[in-house]
Parts: structure tokens; sequence; C-alpha cells
């Protein structure tokens, strides 16, 4: 905006002069100088030097600043706390002093004395926080919390959209901080699941507010921005093609499922990996998924499109089919539709009042039921594809031990076939393993690592495991692991599938664990072999006393499996044997699972 005479008490001379300077100056320099001449009013009302007043001003502003920051991280599978670390690393070199800590380690009542407050958090389930982050988040909005009108927060917030209840726990501490007196750094940032440059461009923006005072030809480094200083690093950017050697089916003739049990060969990659770890999987469309979607837009297939910020080029087939989600939609890429689609349907769709039918068509549709319904989409192929998302990596449990295993890395992958508005629906992944992957073959793979889900540092700590179905495969690393140490420590898994004659996975491995005493004892489940269905839990239940004396004695219990059932109603039942087992109060029982999470005695990998 230009500054014009007849708006302003300046002369033309004096108007030119500001046009000039004011579109080069920073924000800080701004603020600098928006301090600069309150003071200079202050100091003509006082009668005292305008200058020295001034400088004593501002030098007092800048001494007033502090240095000491706090990240406080809630995270599931650990990408809050690799942002949190990445960002102290930022702040030190800026000169800042960092203090980083899980939510769960952090004491609450020291809020009080927390100037400068970043928060890293992720949402999990239906807009829940991570385990980690329970206790400080029921704190904060509890009647205890403190009035914190000293403190300076941001908050970066990991989600998925295509979750009803996106980035809500990052939501919910950035509107609980400001009700108690807190002053944003910066705006909040809520990141998809690709999260790179959202997160970059937070971390950039809260070292300029941090900063808040700088000299002239000071910078701010944005992080990620930078080339990568080791190209043979790989990592979720840069990922490793790593090649097939075995592919699987872990499932007997006649079972329902089709469990695929994959060997990938690390050699050369220098990647490895500790029991708990996840590996991320970049897969590709389904070809016939991508056929059909080509033939409703009626686009030159070859024709080509830039797919991201940095300029890169593909066809449009190769963009559907590598680059960008086809399978899963969401309300944020209905209402980016919306403003390329004259479709009245869709614009009553979105319109207030309709937002549980927009919910409702949501669930279990695709790209091509959005064309079909709704189309078409934009005038051209680059219109249509600026809408769409990046597709996510796939993640899995790591299922082997790199002791035990050296240069390789063992999934175990449910192929996920479903019907769902009258079409047949496959898992991206999962039937990409199922029916096209190949030994010999390569998957772009990167290892994401889990702080949240390790085995004990004392071998001789007891464990329990609770895997059904595919949440066996992190409990196979863990055995393999241990074996390889000569762990001492007692081991008991309980595990649980449809039929024990075609869905018993691993069953030869167990069987031998077992008799070699390096797995003490095992509980099998298997829901279909009886009249009334018996769960992992019905087994916990019926071993409660001996269960329950195992965690008297230190065990470390780990959940993995579905988050939306069996993990919610295997937590249940843990305290019910709590409870009946410890003779507490369902509340004390309460108390002692959170005090086992607080622990890191309690622990669950759940999706």
């Amino acid at each position: 905006m230009q500054l014009q005479v007849m708006n302003s008490p300046f002369n033309q001379e004096q108007v030119e002069l500001l046009n000039n300077l004011l579109p080069t100056l920073t924000e800080s320099q701004k603020v600098w100088l928006t301090g600069y001449l309150t003071a200079s009013q202050v100091t003509l009302a006082s009668g005292t030097p305008e200058v020295s007043t001034a400088v004593v001003s501002t030098q007092n502003n800048v001494q007033s600043i502090s240095k000491d920051v706090t990240i406080l991280f809630g995270s599931q599978t650990g990408n809050s706390q690799r942002l949190s670390e990445s960002t102290a690393k930022k702040l030190e070199e800026q000169g800042f002093k960092v203090t980083v800590s899980s939510m769960s380690d952090f004491k609450p009542n020291n809020l009080k004395k927390v100037e400068n407050l970043l928060i890293v958090v992720s949402t999990h389930g239906e807009g829940e926080p991570p385990d980690n982050a329970i206790s400080f988040h029921e704190f904060l909005h509890g009647r205890r919390a403190p009035k914190l009108a000293d403190l300076r927060f941001s908050v970066l917030s990991l989600g998925d959209s295509s979750y009803e209840f996106f980035c809500q726990t990052g939501k919910e501490f950035d509107q609980r901080l400001e009700e108690l007196g807190g002053t944003r750094i910066y705006s909040r940032v809520d990141c998809d699941l690709d999260y790179d440059e959202p997160a970059a461009e937070w971390i950039g923006g809260v070292i300029e507010g941090l900063s808040d005072v700088k000299q002239d030809g000071d910078s701010v480094t944005v992080p990620g921005t930078s080339p990568q200083a080791n190209d043979t690093t790989y990592s979720r950017t840069n990922p490793f093609k790593a090649e097939v050697l075995e592919n699987l089916n872990l499932n007997g003739r006649g079972s329902n499922k089709e469990t695929r049990h994959l060997e990938l060969s690390l050699e050369g990659s220098g990647i490895t990996y500790e029991p708990g770890d996840s590996l991320g999987v970049y897969p590709e469309n389904d070809p016939a998924l991508v056929d059909l979607i080509l033939k409703e837009l009626n686009f030159d297939s070859t024709i080509d499109v830039t797919v991201n910020k940095q300029g890169d080029v593909r066809s449009l087939k190769d963009a559907l089919s590598s680059y960008f989600e086809i399978t899963v939609l969401t309300k944020p890429l209905l209402e980016q539709v919306a403003k390329l689609s004259s479709n009245k349907e869709l614009q009553d769709l979105l319109s207030p009042g309709n937002e549980a039918k927009a919910k409702e068509y949501l669930n279990g549709r695709d790209l091509l039921d959005l064309i079909r319904d709704f189309g078409p989409v934009g005038e051209t192929a680059q219109d249509f594809i600026s809408v769409l998302r990046k597709m996510p990596a796939r993640l899995y449990s790591i299922a082997s031990s790199i002791a035990a295993n050296p240069d390789e890395v063992h999934l175990t992958i449910g192929a996920v076939r479903y019907e769902s508005n009258g079409r047949e629906r496959n898992g991206v992944c999962s039937i990409l393993c199922a029916e096209r992957l190949q030994p010999g073959d390569t998957l772009p793979i990167y290892i994401q690592q889990n702080p949240n889900f390790k085995l004990p540092a004392n071998p001789d700590t007891p464990i329990i495991m609770v895997g059904p179905g595919t949440g066996i495969a992190p409990f196979r690393s863990f055995m393999q692991e241990r074996e390889e140490m000569e762990a001492q420590g007692k081991s008991w898994l309980f595990f649980g599938d449809q039929h024990f004659v075609t869905d018993f996975l691993y069953q030869t491995e167990w069987q031998k664990l077992v008799k070699d005493g390096v797995l003490t004892k095992m509980d099998v489940a298997f829901s279909r072999d009886t009249a009334e269905k018996v769960y992992v839990q019905n087994r916990m239940l019926e071993h409660s006393k001996e269960l329950f004396g195992w965690l008297e004695e230190g065990a470390f219990l780990y959940i993995c499996g579905d988050e939306k059932q069996m993990a919610h109603d295997v937590h249940k039942t843990l305290i019910e044997i709590i409870e009946k087992e410890g003779g507490m109060p369902k509340e004390k029982a309460e108390q002692y699972v959170a005090n086992m999470q607080q622990q890191k005695r309690y622990q669950r990998d759940v999706y």
C-alpha cells in the first residue's frame, strides 16, 4: 500500500521517502520502529532527551527478551518428537537455550515458569491426544490450569485431513493457551500427512517471532529449504528402493484373510532400525483404477502436469499412478473441487446444515466416485491435479530384528479388500503387495523410528505382548531381538485371529520360541472356532491373577493392532483386572494404568 500526500500529514518529499523505505523493512524492523516512535512520544512528554531515552528503551526491550524456549511434544508414532528435536536444533543455532520434553515427562506445575512455549502434537483416533499427551491435556483443560499472562506460545499440529477431527488436539491446545492468557509467537499451523513444507514454514515463523528485535543485516534461516547435505542418507524425503526377497501368504487355504509376509533387502543402504520401529512404504496406485479415472476425465494421459511447488513435472498418468492420493476423499478436497465445479448437487452437499450428509458421502468413496458424481473437475488437467493431496506413505510395524536378519527388514501386511457403494475396493499398498509385487521388484521405503514403542532397557524385565492379527508383527521383532541378546526376562504373548488352522500367523516360529524357552507363555484366541466368540481380552481375564502378578513385578505391557475396537477393549480389560486383583476402586485402577504410562511400562502401537 502506497502513502498519498492527500491522506497523510506528510509533504510530497516525506511521502516519497517513506514509500521507498517501508517496502524494504522486515517485520522485525517494523516492530523496532514502532517501539522507537512510541518511546519518542513518551520522551517528548517527559522532557528528557529523545535519542538517549529511545536507545535505553530499546536496549531494555532487547534485554527483556527471554532466550529460554521449552518445546513439549505429544507423539504416538514419533513424528512430533522428531520435529521437536529438529526445531530445537534450529533454535539453538540462533542462540536460544532449548528444553525438549515429552508432555508425559513434563511437570505441569512448572508451566508458570515457562516464558516461551512451543507445542508440537499429533491427533490420534477420533480427535484424541496421543498417549503421552493425555495427562498434560487433561491438566491444561482442568480447573488447576494456571493463568499464563506472561506466556508466549505457538502450536504445530499434525493430523490427517481424511479424519473428521483433523488436528483437533493441536487446535484444543492452541485455544486453551489463549484462554489462559498466553500470546501467540506465531499462528498455529495444521499439517496434513505431507507435513515437511508447512512444518518448515512454522519453524521459520517461530524463529522470527522469538527473535523479536534484530539488528540490520540479521537473517532467519528457514529449515527445510537447504539442499540435503548427504544424498545417500535415506529418509522419508529420500526413500531407499529395497529389493523384494520374499513375498509369502501366511494364511492357510480356505482362510477369509490374506496376510503377506514380505522380506526386503537393505543391502548397501546403511539403514538400521530397532524393534518397535515402523517401515514407511511409498506404493503405487492400482493401474486399473488410474485408467478408469483417466477415462472419466477425458484428458490426454500423456500431457505434462506440475505436481508440486518445486516445479516437478510428470505425465498425468504417472502423477495419478505414483504421486497423488486417489482412494481417499476428504472434506478439504470436496471444498476445492466445488470451486472448480458448477455442479449444484455438490454445492448443496457442502452447504450449512448438510455436514452429516457430507460426512456420509466421504465414507467409502474415492476420486473416481467424485468425478462420476460431480464432474467435470476443472477445465485443464493442471486444474484437476492442483486440488489433489500427495499420496502419503503407508506405515507398517517392522516384524524383524536386524540383529537376527542383517541387511533385511520384514513386514506383515493384511490385504484389504471390501465392497462399498456398489464397487469393489482395494487397499493401495496391501493389494500392491498381494497381487502385483514379485521377488526382484523394488519398493521405496524409509525407517520411521518410534521411541514410544520400545523394549525395556533392562533385558531382565518381564514383558507382556497383546497383538491379534497383523498386530503380531512388532512382537516377532521383539522376540527375535531378545533371542539374539539372550535376554533372561520373562515374556508372555496374547495372540488372536479367526481360525486356528488357517490364521495362526507364524505358528511354527512361536512354538519353537516356547519350546526353546525364549517365549515364556503364549495364550491364543481364535474367535470363529467356537460358538461363543473369544478374543485376546477374554484370555487376559482368564489369567487375571497371574497377569496382575507380572505387572506388580514391573512387567512392561504392549498392545499392537486395531485402535478403534481391540485396543479400546484391551485397555478396558486391563483396568478391570487391576481393579479386581489389586482390590482397588476403578479410579485407583485407572491411576495405576496412568502411572504405568508415565513410567513407559504401558506402550501402544495402534492404528
